[in-house]
């Protein structure tokens, strides 16, 4: 059985002897060869799949440090502003703890298989009339009344769990990739990946982020966050690296989602193919060595597949009708 994440890590996450380990199996996720998106892209491709987490997003690494500090430092509940994976997550580590998990929710923005999770999980959901930013502000205020853990990617454990996916990709490749492509939605990821690369004393890949040209309005409803909370440090990742984010119509995140599932066979939410959909408008040079997370499964979103693939075809349970509606 792999190790909790905060065991593998221990020595280099700000944990002690006394913190208490709360871990659902995060971590350790495959990071799968791309040969056609390799063929298409003229590089060596990986997918570093973090929809095999626990609740099915990047989000558990950081999780399952932010809630496991939040025990050990005596929290009587946690609380966090969501499109989606965060609430899932926040309550799954909660419940795992213990703990009551408050999540706002911008109203009618996020999509329906993370609710599932989160109410599934018994997390207070309370439907905000207002914008992400604003629940955000909401929980921030809340948490600073001392009554409530904040386990968004403000919360600095959060991005410090969050950066060993990029311990993970250097260890498997012999170093970092000279490419790494994901979303960019709030900025936590990115801001994550760069300090663990730095931390681990490599070299910056050169960042390529994927972000929604309408944040406030994209099908990417995890990337729907109009203000990015991590601006800065995404600024300063993609300096450092010589990279470039780049605003994506919708069209163009989906017609990656779909190369995902219908090429390489990976089902992700519409959101976590943005930093693909970043890549084939930004290719990498030349047989470089390029890594892409795909940062969340698509059975967060199932209502995606509604929107745009083929419903069944009623057919007879006869061979020769079968192959003809195959065909």
């Amino acid at each position: 059985m792999t190790p909790a994440l905060l065991e593998r890590y221990r020595d280099r996450l700000p944990v002690g002897p006394d913190t208490p380990v709360v871990s659902l199996g995060e971590g350790g996720t495959p990071l799968v060869p791309a040969p056609r998106l390799s063929e298409r892209l003229g590089a060596s491709v990986w997918l570093k799949w973090e929809g095999a987490n626990p609740t099915g997003s990047f989000k558990d690494r950081g999780m399952t440090v932010a809630v496991s500090k939040a025990l050990e430092e005596g929290a009587g509940a946690v609380v966090c502003a969501s499109t989606g994976n965060t609430s899932a997550s926040a309550a799954a580590y909660a419940a795992r703890a213990g703990l009551p998990a408050v999540v706002l929710l911008p109203a009618g923005a996020v999509a329906l298989g993370k609710l599932a999770q989160a109410r599934a999980a018994g997390a207070r959901l309370l439907d905000v009339r207002g914008s992400f930013d604003e629940a955000l502000a909401a929980a921030r205020e809340l948490a600073a009344r001392g009554t409530h853990a904040l386990v968004n990617s403000l919360n600095p454990y959060r991005l410090e769990g969050q950066q060993t996916a990029a311990w993970e990709i250097a260890e498997e490749l012999g170093g970092p990739p000279d490419v790494l492509a994901l979303p960019y939605g709030g900025g936590g990821n990115t801001a994550a990946y760069a300090l663990g690369f730095r931390e681990a004393g490599e070299a910056l890949p050169r960042f390529v982020l994927g972000a929604a040209a309408d944040r406030a309005g994209t099908v990417a409803s995890a990337i729907r966050i109009a203000t990015p909370v991590h601006a800065e440090e995404v600024e300063r990742a993609l300096a450092d690296s010589g990279g470039v984010a780049i605003d994506l119509p919708d069209d163009e995140i989906l017609a990656a989602w779909r190369l995902l599932a219908r090429e390489e066979g990976v089902f992700c939410e519409p959101s976590s193919a943005a930093g693909l959909a970043a890549l084939l408008r930004e290719p990498p040079p030349a047989g470089s060595r390029v890594v892409c997370v795909v940062t969340g499964h698509g059975l967060k979103d199932p209502d995606a597949v509604d929107r745009d693939a083929e419903p069944p075809v009623p057919v007879d349970p006869d061979p020769d009708a079968i192959a003809a509606a195959a065909s």
